[in-house]
């Protein structure tokens, strides 16, 4: 395990190379975004948008996926009241068990600010299944509801008739997740092979007892379908200068987003702003400290180190302290739901901990061999 030379970036995590001066994909291409002329890519967008004009009696011009959080409330606002383009947003609608009162009510906000929304809601009983099955075989219960979630906007585009799908930051030049890169920095559909999207709807969905009906809200659209129906996602992050984590919880919030105050020694989420629709999500960061060595807040403070508001040395403090949280409340309600006991829990997430980069005593406690910042 090795370290990035400027950040807290591991090359553990998935899909990721190091430059052979030690610099993660991320520290790169902050570096590089120092030279960009930023009027230049507003007008290469104003150009871009230009070839997906609105078809005669089409109501909207593009679509966005919303969670109702930080990036998607911006995304919003900035592409109507900025572009002056008419957005229909796409919401997938967690089961109630599931989603917090803070996710409906953001929503909500963004039906009241005057946007059109749509929601997706897979069959409850399919959703709690997969999760069941995704936990057991992956240690990671978002394996199923993550295809949903970025199944869906791709899906209503079709349904919709809505060619031009805007994404917020890419994965491949904003987190290092390098197979998702495109022809172009803006260039998104290249997203199904992100590590979450990886493999599809593989056999273990159809051996989860679900009838195979129930599965279509699992389902990327093929590269085909997306010729077919002349799909293009565009990433709006590579247009905006001050597209980051804090900056776009500020705008949101300025336009009545709801933010956490659960604090981050049980979240993990130093600034309350992300996940806001369910906290089950605080706990897949935590099983993926366990297996790659890095969690929520190791990609919080990547982001503030590389843009000059936090030292390293203070990054490592916080990730030293913080990079595990996740309140056991969190956790119980999740077992509640899959029908697990906590202990069958953890017996799951020990089993699945990367052993070369972390011991398990006889009491189940779970330590770090390495040294946050420096590596093994």
């Amino acid at each position: 395990m090795k370290y990035c030379a400027r950040c807290l970036q591991p090359d553990t995590r998935p899909n990721t190379k190091f430059t052979p001066e030690g610099i993660c994909p991320a520290c790169d291409y902050v570096e590089r975004l120092r030279h960009v002329d930023w009027q230049e890519r507003y007008e290469i967008l104003i150009d871009l948008l230009a070839g997906y004009k609105r078809k005669p009696g089409q109501r909207f011009d593009c679509i966005i996926g919303v969670s109702g959080g930080k990036d998607s409330t911006r995304q919003a606002l900035w592409v109507r009241d900025k572009l002056g383009l008419k957005p229909l947003l796409a919401c997938l609608s967690y089961p109630p068990e599931q989603v917090t009162e803070r996710g409906v009510d953001n929503i909500s906000n963004l039906i009241e600010l005057g946007f059109d929304v749509v929601m997706s809601a897979p069959a409850p009983r399919t959703w709690k299944k997969l999760m069941r099955a995704s936990f057991d075989k992956f240690t990671n219960w978002a394996r199923s509801t993550e295809l949903a979630l970025f199944s869906s906007v791709p899906q209503l585009a079709i349904r919709y008739d809505i060619p031009l799908i805007l994404w917020g930051e890419n994965p491949g030049l904003q987190l290092g997740d390098l197979k998702t890169l495109g022809r172009t920095g803006y260039d998104g559909n290249n997203l199904r092979y992100m590590n979450t999207l990886s493999g599809g709807a593989h056999d273990w969905m159809l051996q989860a007892d679900v009838d195979s009906r129930n599965l279509m809200p699992y389902l990327y659209p093929a590269p085909e379908e997306f010729e077919q129906h002349g799909l293009q996602i565009v990433y709006l992050g590579w247009f905006l200068g001050d597209w980051s984590l804090v900056n776009n919880g500020m705008y949101s919030c300025a336009s009545g987003l709801q933010i956490r105050e659960d604090g981050v020694a049980n979240t993990g989420d130093l600034h309350g702003v992300t996940s806001l629709d369910e906290d089950w999500v605080t706990l897949n960061q935590m099983i993926k400290y366990y297996k790659f060595g890095f969690g929520r807040v190791t990609d919080y403070v990547n982001e503030e180190i590389r843009l000059g508001r936090m030292t390293r040395d203070a990054g490592i403090e916080l990730v030293t302290q913080y990079d595990d949280a996740c309140a056991p409340g969190y956790i119980e309600s999740f077992c509640e739901y899959i029908d697990i006991t906590v202990d069958a829990f953890w017996q799951q997430v020990r089993g699945s901990a990367n052993r070369e980069l972390f011991d398990i005593d006889g009491a189940g406690r779970i330590t770090r061999k390495y040294r946050v910042g420096v590596g093994l």
